[in-house]
């Protein structure tokens, strides 16, 4: 009978112990979370992957300014119909045609070509254009660079906090069991030595487990979000992880930032808002290249090289020339180019307009919340005194023998709730604090 009735308290044991390092883990405060996944989440390297795309378009329309250089060796043999000439040889003392006038083969002629080409455009600012708005767009690919690592930092902290709240409910939980496993003792004692009842043994074996099973929950909800933690920071999943704050030793600060320095900051420092005014720079930049293609453009053309039936005997040739060229009229396809990219310019100040809206109730729920939560704060840390100091008094009726391990039990719930509340609240508080910082453009620098 006594070692099924202990059953219960080694099984609580075992989950408590299930804590304890194998091996030596990686520490990881919340600062570094954020840094991690700024610099190698998913969505940093696809935007990596797209300034690079935006840097090889640099190149390509820098090439447009630069000369074209080809060379070519041909070998051929052709035949011709004299009468595709369109006039015809005569003999000049006879002054019959020396073709026939309805045509006749000539050939096969052999032909041996060599020669070189040099295209260079010597004034065409519709290509300088084109290359400053290619600059401007990788200008803007840097820029949503750094919005999608803020993003990723602001993922990754508020995924730390979430994984120090479950890490803190199960500290409390396995709190909870030890309390749990000792009122089973003291009833076991009691009973054997005659002066408690069986009733009280039966309820503190039910509230342990209970707990018991609160504890497998709250392991689960730890071990679910630490993976999450390991993905949103590209870190491997199956690597050791071990979060080096608490959510009691994360930072709190009574005292609240300044809104307006606040909204200063969400106006001008957040990434995203960076992000947009520079693609909103390059449209406008992609318009302006648009408007100086109809200027004139002047190219240069020279073509060297030589030509002959044979090797033993090739002759030199050349042309070169200069061209001026205008365009008149395309179908009006470059207005509605420029119709198009004007719209685009819009837009994206019509999102830059909403997410500076969206900047300012961002601060000022994060600082409405923030506040909250500090209170809260204050509030469940004095229920949990109560709370504990109610368990302490409970337990002592118990053991005097003065009450039953009712007022114990319901002690325990009560304390029970207080931990889950207290908990609740600084993961609020950090949220709120996450929050802020992203509002403001500052995740990355989150200590």
């Amino acid at each position: 009978m006594r070692h099924r009735l202990l059953a219960p308290i080694a099984a609580a044991a075992a989950l408590a112990g299930l804590s304890t390092p194998l091996h030596a883990q990686t520490r990881l405060s919340l600062g570094d979370a954020a840094r991690l996944a700024s610099k190698q989440s998913g969505a940093v390297d696809v935007a990596k992957a797209r300034i690079a795309q935006a840097n090889a378009r640099v190149t390509q329309r820098r090439g447009a300014l630069y000369p074209d250089l080809a060379a070519a060796v041909q070998q051929a043999e052709r035949t011709l119909n004299s009468a595709t000439f369109g006039f015809s040889f005569a003999n000049p003392v006879t002054g019959q045609p020396l073709l026939r006038p309805d045509g006749e083969l000539l050939g096969p002629v052999p032909t041996i070509d060599l020669r070189y080409r040099v295209q260079a455009p010597l004034i065409d600012l519709g290509k300088y254009q084109l290359w400053r708005a290619s600059q401007g767009a990788a200008g803007a690919a840097g820029a949503e660079l750094e919005a999608q690592a803020e993003g990723a930092a602001a993922v990754a902290a508020a995924t730390y906090v979430r994984a120090a709240r479950a890490e803190a409910q199960l500290s409390a939980r396995r709190a909870d069991s030890a309390l749990a496993a000792d009122l089973v003792r003291i009833a076991q004692d009691q009973l054997q030595a005659g002066v408690g009842i069986a009733l009280d043994v039966t309820r503190a074996q039910s509230q342990l487990s209970s707990v018991r099973a609160q504890i497998i929950q709250a392991r689960n909800e730890r071990d679910r979000t630490m993976l999450e933690l390991r993905r949103v920071t590209g870190m491997p999943s199956d690597g050791p992880l071990e979060l080096a704050d608490s959510l009691a030793a994360l930072p709190f600060e009574p005292s609240l930032p300044s809104e307006r320095d606040a909204l200063t900051a969400a106006m001008d420092a957040r990434p995203d808002v960076r992000a947009l005014k520079a693609q909103e720079s390059a449209q406008q930049q992609a318009a302006k290249a648009i408007r100086w293609e109809r200027t004139p453009q002047l190219s240069a053309v020279v073509e060297h090289g030589v030509i002959g039936r044979n090797y033993e005997r090739l002759l030199p040739t050349y042309s070169w020339g200069v061209q001026l060229s205008v365009g008149i009229f395309d179908g009006f396809r470059r207005e509605s180019r420029l119709e198009e990219q004007l719209a685009v310019a819009r837009e994206t100040d019509a999102r830059l307009k909403d997410l500076r809206a969206q900047g300012t109730l961002e601060v000022r729920t994060a600082l409405l919340d923030l506040a909250s939560a500090g209170e809260q704060v204050d509030a469940v840390r004095e229920r949990l005194q109560l709370a504990e100091q109610e368990v302490s008094q409970a337990q002592e009726r118990f053991r005097a023998g003065v009450a039953g391990n009712g007022d114990v039990i319901a002690a325990l719930l009560s304390l029970n709730q207080a931990r889950t509340l207290r908990n609740d609240a600084l993961a609020t508080y950090q949220g709120a604090r996450v929050a802020l910082a992203k509002a403001m453009g500052q995740v990355r620098r989150i200590p």
